[in-house]
């Protein structure tokens, strides 16, 4: 930001100062883009409003002195037709005038840059992301073309207080001023299309309406100036005619919001559009949820739980660092924001607040780290959540059913985090996992419908990876239970592989990834395959030997395989802690993570004519490395020398 300067030869104590560069682009946005949804603004300055106050509460836990004799906290909107003027008036935790330039003149926040590039996006967008990355405030210059702020901090002087001025451009004034009452007076001074006709906020029963639409959640009584009928006396008393009269203004305030915290209430007297708008209200999404559990939890720790789960996925949602977690209230009193220690990280795009009868008032983010009572609340808001989406993926009611499809196709690889982050809940999770296989390409089969289907004699739940369906379908290792007819779970996201490490059986059936170590089909596979297949292991022992002295040291092991049908070879990943497939290993060093060294075993198919041929090979190297390549690319890997590749195959092609 530049200097301050006097501003223009006025007041020498008004200070002129510049916005940021951020915080200028972010105007012009705001006032060039979002003029579709200007009802925002009372969503946002009313909210702003209500943080105030709930951080003087916070605050005047440990000096209750800074409510100086006004411990009735309060929202106030007062409109003014004349001057056309709304103002917004909350007697919260107020701002001094180094306040004032850091909240209303910089944007601190990490996610402003996300913020402005997903705005840029598009030029409407009804303002969904207002609010979400704390720049609400702004909202106000969609209606005014003027905003003056006056405050005054909790506990300092009256003659600490500071009037911030700004027309939504390049700059902003700041001078101190007397105020008597602590807090914060937002006033703006509307555009002429917002303060007249249709469109104009200076309409009494329109700002109602928004305020119950949008804030009636808000546990702070919010107020306006009452308004009484007023009859016009009439000059002849013996006149029949109906009295005329108006409506006017008095000097006292009613209260126009329900002023109770929404979670408080029971379940039974909320209606579904109140959840909804409550949803909308902390989320910022315009779309409303997929859907919500609303209940009070009664044991060791006491706690009320409102907990929304999202119809779409957020764009940040694989961006771990990001910011999350639920809105934290003690007996009412709100403590934080985005409290994560409140969910695992695998539930981390469920939203709602959680509201305690145990927790202390001043506890920090640290203590919830170590408290006991957390980790509780913690491991019930997982239970309950996987509880809820069960509900869905177990209905026999086709709306929840595609309700849960909805989810899953949005969250479903998420969740699977849960496998390895929450042992505790990990059968919980599993039965809620959806997979394409072998003979559905639809992402509908659980472990449980899977189990349902399998063939007699199978004793284990047969599953493979890939980087995607089409790779999956058409891979080598799926030719022998193709042939048999065995129905193979086709897992093709990339947290698959990774969450598979932590699952080993489901219902006490084992899971077997057909890519790892040998098959054995068990009772599914009769004597005389046995048989033949030791035969064939016996007469390709020279090619096999000769394979491994060429190959060297890019393969562990070269065996025959008893699972191809129709390819020449395959690559098999052994199945002792360490070894990694093809696919993990590109995941990861896409990922800049380092790899180990691992090694597959290449398996060849005794039948094929190419592995036949090789034995009279006189290119007997040379076809080794691209029998190796093409079932390495068979197996979604990548090759170390693509031009080598290429080199060697055309020169087998010339011969």
């Amino acid at each position: 930001m530049s200097e301050a300067t006097q501003a223009d030869g006025l007041n020498p104590e008004l200070k002129k100062h510049t916005f940021e560069a951020e915080v200028a682009q972010l105007l012009h946005l705001v006032t060039h883009s979002l003029y579709s949804n200007a009802d925002i603004f009372v969503r946002e300055l009313v909210s702003n409003a209500s943080d105030a106050c709930d951080k003087l509460r916070f605050e005047a836990n440990n000096d209750d002195s800074l409510y100086e004799d006004d411990g009735e906290l309060k929202i106030r909107i007062d409109l003014d037709e004349e001057a056309k003027t709304i103002t917004f008036t909350d007697n919260g935790i107020g701002m001094n005038e180094t306040d004032a330039i850091e909240n209303l003149g910089t944007i601190a926040k990490s996610g402003t840059k996300a913020f402005l590039d997903k705005l840029s996006e598009s030029q409407k967008q009804d303002g969904q992301l207002i609010g979400q990355f704390g720049v609400g405030f702004y909202s106000g210059f969609i209606v005014a073309d003027t905003i003056s702020v006056e405050s005054r901090k909790a506990g300092e002087p009256a003659d600490k207080g500071v009037r911030w001025v700004s027309d939504g451009t390049g700059s902003f004034t700041v001078e101190p001023i007397t105020k008597v009452a602590r807090g914060t007076a937002i006033t703006l001074h509307l555009k002429e299309e917002y303060s007249e006709g249709e469109d104009s906020y200076l309409d009494r029963g329109k700002i109602k309406r928004l305020v119950n639409k949008y804030s009636d959640h808000i546990s702070l009584p919010i107020q306006m100036r009452k308004e009484i009928w007023q009859e016009d006396v009439k000059e002849d008393e013996n006149d029949d005619t109906p009295a005329s009269g108006e409506m006017v203004l008095t000097d006292e305030w009613e209260t126009i919001n329900k002023a109770s915290a929404l979670w408080t209430r029971s379940a039974s007297e909320i209606e579904d559009d109140e959840y909804v708008d409550f949803y909308k209200n902390i989320s910022y999404d315009m779309d409303a949820p997929l859907t919500w559990t609303h209940n009070r939890v009664e044991g060791r720790v006491q706690y009320t739980q409102l907990l929304y789960i999202p119809k779409k996925a957020p764009a940040d949602l694989y961006t771990r660092e990001q910011q999350h977690g639920l809105k934290l209230y003690v007996k009412r009193v709100f403590i934080m924001d985005e409290a994560e220690q409140l969910l695992p990280m695998y539930l981390r795009f469920v939203k709602g607040v959680i509201d305690s009868a145990d927790l202390p008032l001043n506890v920090s983010r640290e203590l919830l780290q170590e408290s006991r009572d957390v980790k509780s609340i913690r491991d019930g808001n997982a239970r309950r959540i996987l509880t809820t989406l069960a509900s869905l993926a177990n209905s026999e009611d086709s709306d929840k059913q595609e309700k849960f499809a909805q989810f899953y196709a949005e969250f479903g690889d998420v969740i699977k985090e849960g496998l390895g982050e929450d042992m505790g809940n990990q059968e919980r999770i599993a039965k809620l996992l959806r997979y394409a296989t072998s003979t559905s390409d639809k992402v509908e089969t659980s472990f449980e419908d899977y189990k349902g289907r399998m063939k007699e004699g199978q004793k284990a739940i047969y599953y493979l990876t890939a980087d995607n369906l089409a790779a999956a379908k058409n891979s080598p290792q799926l030719e022998l239970f193709k042939k048999k007819g065995i129905e193979v779970i086709l897992m093709t996201s990339r947290v698959d592989e990774w969450a598979m490490n932590f699952l080993t059986s489901f219902d006490e059936t084992p899971l077997q990834n057909i890519a790892k170590g040998a098959v054995d089909l068990g009772d599914l596979q009769d004597e005389a395959e046995k048989a033949e297949a030791e035969k064939a292991e016996e007469s390709l022992k020279p090619v096999v030997d000769k394979l491994k002295s060429a190959l060297g040291e890019r393969a562990k092991d070269v065996k025959v395989s008893t699972r191809l049908v129709d390819s020449p070879a395959c690559l098999v990943v052994g199945e002792g802690e360490g070894e990694l497939s093809p696919q993990m290993i590109q995941m990861l060093k896409q990922m800049g993570q380092d790899v180990p060294e691992s090694k597959p075993t290449l398996e060849v198919n005794p039948e094929h004519p190419l592995i036949k041929k090789l034995e009279s090979s006189e290119q007997f190297d040379d076809l080794a490395q691209v029998i190796f390549d093409q079932a390495l690319l068979a197996d979604g890997g990548q090759l170390d020398d693509p031009a080598a590749y290429l080199k060697r195959v055309n020169e087998l092609l010339m011969k």
